[in-house]
């Protein structure tokens, strides 16, 4: 498959639509379940900081950059990211769903499902990996049938940028044929 497909092809946005309707109900129901549910991280980040992922060759650490970080800076700040983590998910869902900042959602929920892998946990997030590359990958073309096509044209006008995004025209999808 062309990335000039992805990027700019009316159907290819019908598809990302799918998929990102999917891919934000995941993030936002994950999200709204640890929001209304008294999320505490600490249990989590405890195991990976005590079980991390071991190269069973060497017995070493595969990722000491992020076990340092797990002990050192979100265990002491535990209560900022019990806010993180299920705001976040949140956001990434409803901005997925809605097609609103739809790259930079998409980027954020690669982040945060890389960043459970790094601390052991595989469970659905590389399927979610493999499926938000794809949205990440189509930039606007991906939030085309969504508020992106309103805002980002409005987001160009307002910051000066020139340059047309792929896929996204100043046209009213009524317009479009």
């Amino acid at each position: 498959m062309k990335m000039e497909f992805l990027r700019t092809n009316r159907y290819a946005a019908g598809l990302l639509l799918i998929l990102r309707l999917y891919l934000g109900w995941k993030w936002m129901t994950a999200g709204w379940g640890k929001i209304t549910g008294g999320f505490d991280a600490s249990g989590f980040i405890k195991g990976a900081v005590s079980k991390p992922v071991i190269d069973k060759a060497t017995n070493e650490l595969v990722y000491p950059t992020y076990h340092a970080f797990l002990e050192n800076v979100a265990l002491p700040g535990i209560g900022v990211f019990n806010n993180l983590v299920p705001w976040g998910e949140f956001l990434v869902g409803l901005g997925l769903i809605l097609g609103a900042l739809t790259t930079a959602a998409a980027f954020f929920g690669l982040l945060m499902n890389f960043m459970y892998m790094f601390a052991g946990t595989v469970s659905s997030n590389p399927w979610m990996i493999l499926l938000g590359v794809f949205v990440v990958a189509a930039g606007a073309n991906a939030g085309k049938f969504g508020v992106d096509y309103y805002l980002l044209p409005y987001l160009r006008s307002k910051f000066g940028r020139k340059a047309r995004v792929s896929g996204v025209s100043d046209r009213s999808p009524i317009m479009d044929s």
